[in-house]
C-alpha cells in the first residue's frame, strides 16, 4: 500500500497537467521575501532541474506576472499602454501548451504535445519545465504607427516578465528572458492570426 501511495503521488503532477484545462488554486499573496532582498537576488539562470513546477508555484507567477490585481476593473499586476493589454501568455509545458485566463486564473489547453523546444533556440529550453512566450494581439493597437506598435509590445512584455523574475528570485527558482525563439516554427505550430506578433520568451525553473 505504501509503494502504491507513493508511486501514485510522484506521478501526481503529471495526472494533473494531463487535463485538457488546467485550473490553478488561488495565488498565494501574502507570500515572499521584501522587495530589497528580491531586487538583490534577482538574475538570470540558464540550467534548470527538470521537475515540473508545482500548480501553485504556477499560479503564483502567472499572476505575479500578468494576473488581475483589481477584479472591479479587470487591471493587472503589470502596466500596459493605455491599458490596452495586449500580450497574451502562452504557456508551455510536457504536456502541452497552454493559454493563460487571468480572468478565469484558468490555462487553456491549445495543444496536447510537448512543444518547448519551439521556445528557443537553446538546448535548455526543451528540458526545462515551463516556458513563457509572450505575444502581443496588434489588433489592439489599431491607432499606433507600425514602429510604436513594435515599441508598446515590447514595453509591455517586459513589464510582465521582470514581475515573474522578482517572483522568483523571492522564491528560489530560476529563470530567463529571451529574444532567441523559433519564431518561423512557433508561429505555424500555434496557427497565429497575422495580428498577434511574438515578443518574447522566458523560461522558468527550479535551479539545479
Amino acid at each position: 500500500m505504501k509503494t502504491v501511495l507513493t508511486f501514485t503521488l510522484l506521478l501526481l503532477p503529471l495526472i494533473i497537467y494531463s487535463q485538457v484545462n488546467i485550473k490553478l488554486p488561488l495565488p498565494q499573496k501574502e507570500i515572499g521575501k521584501p522587495l530589497m532582498e528580491t531586487l538583490n537576488l534577482r538574475q538570470s539562470t540558464r540550467e534548470f532541474k527538470a521537475d515540473p513546477l508545482s500548480l501553485q508555484d504556477l499560479s503564483n507567477l502567472l499572476w505575479s506576472g500578468w494576473g488581475i490585481n483589481r477584479s472591479e476593473t479587470g487591471k493587472r499586476t503589470a502596466p500596459s499602454s493605455r491599458n490596452i493589454q495586449d500580450i497574451e501568455v502562452y504557456v508551455f509545458l510536457q504536456s502541452g501548451v497552454y493559454l493563460y485566463e487571468a480572468k478565469e486564473n484558468t490555462l487553456v489547453q491549445l495543444l496536447n504535445e510537448d512543444c518547448r523546444k519551439l521556445t528557443g533556440t537553446q538546448d535548455f529550453v526543451a528540458s526545462a519545465p515551463l516556458n513563457l512566450v509572450f505575444i502581443s494581439d496588434q489588433t489592439k493597437l489599431s491607432n499606433y504607427s507600425d514602429d510604436d506598435k513594435l515599441i508598446t509590445a515590447g514595453a509591455d512584455a517586459a513589464f510582465i516578465a521582470q514581475n515573474v523574475y522578482l517572483y522568483c528570485a523571492s522564491q528560489n527558482l530560476g529563470t530567463v528572458v529571451r529574444a532567441s525563439i523559433n519564431k518561423n516554427a512557433l508561429i505555424e505550430k500555434l496557427n497565429l492570426r497575422p495580428g498577434q506578433r511574438i515578443i518574447l520568451a522566458q523560461t522558468i525553473g527550479y535551479k539545479k
